[in-house]
């Protein structure tokens, strides 16, 4: 119950039209993340204004509180939350590596202590599916076995090769498969060949959409690039494609650029409660002492809410002091984030995507110190930038690497 069509696009990145059952979004797309069915400090109101697409939901939260029967029961989270848009909802496996003391991974599941008692609990991929059929978003993930790219080792084959078989069950448990669109994720580290093995096998399984996981976990951002790119390469054409947990605007609009549609990050809105503004040259910090007597608004070009009415010395007084801080904040970083999703989607429309790319790392990079990932990873792209580098700092030569050649433009997709 999903579909996508690719309305433009310039070589690999494409802006496209994603119809869900709840709403329809334009893509490239930045999806805030709501753990508790909640996006801390701001009303579904206020993210309708933003022009918010999608949240995203914690499966694991969900289920711990106030329980995925109780949600199904008033309605699903849609009415439970009153969020009209789309809602995607994690397989809750992830929380369980990165909250709890992780007992046992094995074919069955995962085994995890349970917060409230301490005994041991087991999510399974039919479990995961059968709470996010309750929880009722519009996209729902697939159990998948998650390592830290920072891990090498066999581990890693294992996990690739258990998110596959797991993936079967969760496609045999989806009780909902006409409204609620399962998404596969590709593992396998930064093993091109791993990678490689996981995308064939996700795409032959023919799913709604695909997800990048396994990234943004501390790994270079080389291989970050490199990964991103061979499996946007890899992914069919008339399916979404998210890269999940990247939230810096740097790393957006590089994997916009290289092919992806999708992405979430707590990042904004976690930054925002420690005082940091999003602006087009990169952060600003409002807990600094220079804010005290600033006049000027977080960013002149911003048109929000927060930069209308407020300055950054009002800003700077109620950061990480008052709840009203992080809520101005939040508002302000989430409607830069949205922001920053239309003029990618109207920049690869409107023909202009090189020029925007450009704009972009002028205004973050403004001593032309742009980081060779980027370089590297644009000549790719197929994006000269060229005039936003020191001439010593820019690549002459495509890198050879897996997934890094310019695939030959197909033309847009049609809705089926």
């Amino acid at each position: 119950y999903s579909c996508l069509q690719v309305l433009g696009r310039f070589n690999r990145a494409r802006a496209a039209r994603l119809t869900l059952p709840h709403f329809t979004c334009q893509t490239p797309l930045f999806m805030p993340v709501g753990t508790q069915g909640t996006i801390k400090g701001l009303t579904t109101d206020q993210l309708e204004e933003i022009g918010c697409q999608i949240i995203l939901g914690n499966t694991y939260h969900l289920e711990l509180r106030p329980g995925s029967q109780l949600i199904d029961d008033l309605g699903g989270l849609h009415k439970f939350m009153n969020w009209k848009r789309a809602l995607l909802t994690d397989s809750g496996g992830f929380q369980m590596v990165s909250l709890l003391h992780l007992a046992d991974i094995t074919e069955e599941g995962v085994t995890f202590q349970s917060p409230v008692d301490g005994k041991p609990m087991l999510l399974t991929p039919e479990e995961s599916i059968h709470i996010q059929n309750n929880i009722g978003a519009d996209i729902i993930m697939a159990l998948d076995d998650v390592v830290k790219t920072t891990i090498t080792g066999p581990r890693i084959e294992e996990a690739m090769y258990r998110t596959l078989r797991w993936i079967d069950r969760c496609i045999a448990a989806h009780k909902k498969p006409d409204v609620q669109n399962l998404f596969g994720i590709v593992q396998g580290g930064l093993d091109p060949v791993l990678r490689d093995i996981c995308v064939k096998g996700l795409v032959e399984r023919n799913l709604p959409g695909y997800a990048i996981g396994g990234l943004a976990g501390g790994e270079d951002k080389d291989s970050f690039w490199r990964v991103v790119a061979q499996c946007t390469a890899g992914l069919p054409e008339d399916k979404p494609r998210y890269v999940m947990g990247v939230g810096y605007p740097l790393d957006i609009v590089v994997c916009s650029a290289l092919g992806a549609d999708m992405y979430d990050c707590v990042y904004p809105t976690r930054t925002a409660r420690f005082g940091t503004a999003l602006v087009p040259e990169g952060v600003l910090k409002l807990k600094q002492n220079a804010m005290a007597t600033d006049e000027r608004p977080i960013d002149p070009t911003c048109p929000c809410m927060v930069c209308k009415n407020y300055t950054r010395a009002y800003l700077h007084c109620l950061v990480t002091k008052d709840a009203m801080g992080s809520q101005l904040l939040s508002y302000h970083n989430l409607s830069f984030m949205m922001r920053l999703s239309r003029d990618l989607h109207m920049s690869i429309l409107e023909g202009r995507f090189p020029e925007f790319v450009r704009g972009f790392l002028r205004m973050q990079f403004p001593k032309g110190d742009v980081p060779k990932w980027v370089r590297n990873a644009m000549v790719v792209a197929g994006i000269d930038i060229s005039e936003c580098c020191t001439p010593a700092k820019y690549p002459r030569d495509a890198m050879d690497a897996p997934g890094t050649d310019i695939p030959e433009l197909l033309p847009p997709t049609k809705c089926s």
